[in-house]
């Protein structure tokens, strides 16, 4: 418990220095509200506003971890797949890049015809994967690279099948590169689901990207700024479990 309060306690003691700052900058210089609402303003958005913020959160959230999932099953599939062959990972491994490199506001509207356009939600969740998508590929395959190639040896001297090797050695090995790459692709799933709704939902997804455009549009600033606090939870949570999970395995792995 004392660990965890010495872990917390930086990142709050920031959070609260940045909020009474932000409190005094509003007070000194009598900011209007549609450019910068106090830090009072934003709670009471938080808190009236919760019965239509919240919903949308959970429909954000609900997106971005589909796409993670979807992301993984893909990414790390690929990469499996992959790790067998050097050819086929030169022949694969730009087409990847391209995916990456690739902004989702040029192919969202392709995706949006494609999926059908009553179907925002399931375009949204297909360009949130496509942004999640490299660090799981990348990060897997490296993994599955990195095994010892004295192992690799012994493995080959005893005749081991591609399916024994992948599971007694090249996935064990693997693994703290898997889980630090599903870490980076928990926040980019949410970033992603954002940035999706935000050029393809049109409000059909209902998520808080939407809010933050209606909000905006109204000039209801404290609302975005609400809107935000739950994006940045949201980002957090997903961080949050996935360094739980990886602490947790690396631990059992290291406890045998």
């Amino acid at each position: 418990m004392s660990r965890l309060l010495s872990q917390a306690a930086p990142p709050l003691l920031v959070a609260v220095a940045l909020i009474l700052l932000w409190a005094a900058a509003c007070a000194a210089f009598s900011l209007p509200a549609y450019l910068l609402p106090s830090p009072l303003a934003v709670g009471q958005a938080l808190i009236e506003r919760s019965g239509v913020l919240l919903p949308s959160a959970l429909t954000t959230g609900w997106m971005a971890l589909q796409a993670l999932a979807l992301s993984t099953l893909v990414g790390g599939g690929l990469a499996v797949l992959l790790s067998f062959s050097r050819m086929a990972e030169r022949a694969i491994r730009p087409l990847a890049v391209i995916i990456q490199v690739t902004p989702i506001v040029a192919i969202a509207p392709l995706i949006q015809i494609w999926v059908g356009l009553d179907r925002a939600d399931l375009a949204v969740v297909i360009l949130a994967a496509c942004v999640a998508f490299f660090p799981v590929f990348s990060g897997a395959l490296t993994g599955l690279r990195s095994a010892d190639p004295d192992l690799e040896r012994l493995f080959d001297l005893y005749g081991a099948s591609p399916a024994q090797r992948l599971i007694r050695l090249r996935l064990p090995s693997a693994l703290p590169f898997i889980l630090e790459a599903l870490r980076v692709a928990a926040g980019l799933s949410v970033i992603g689901a954002v940035v999706a709704e935000f050029v393809a939902g049109s409000g059909a997804a209902q998520g808080l990207a939407w809010r933050i455009l209606e909000a905006g549009n109204r000039l209801r600033t404290a609302e975005m700024i609400a809107a935000l606090v739950w994006l940045s939870l949201l980002g957090l949570a997903f961080n949050s479990v996935i360094a739980v999970a990886r602490n947790a395995l690396m631990r059992r792995r290291g406890a045998r």
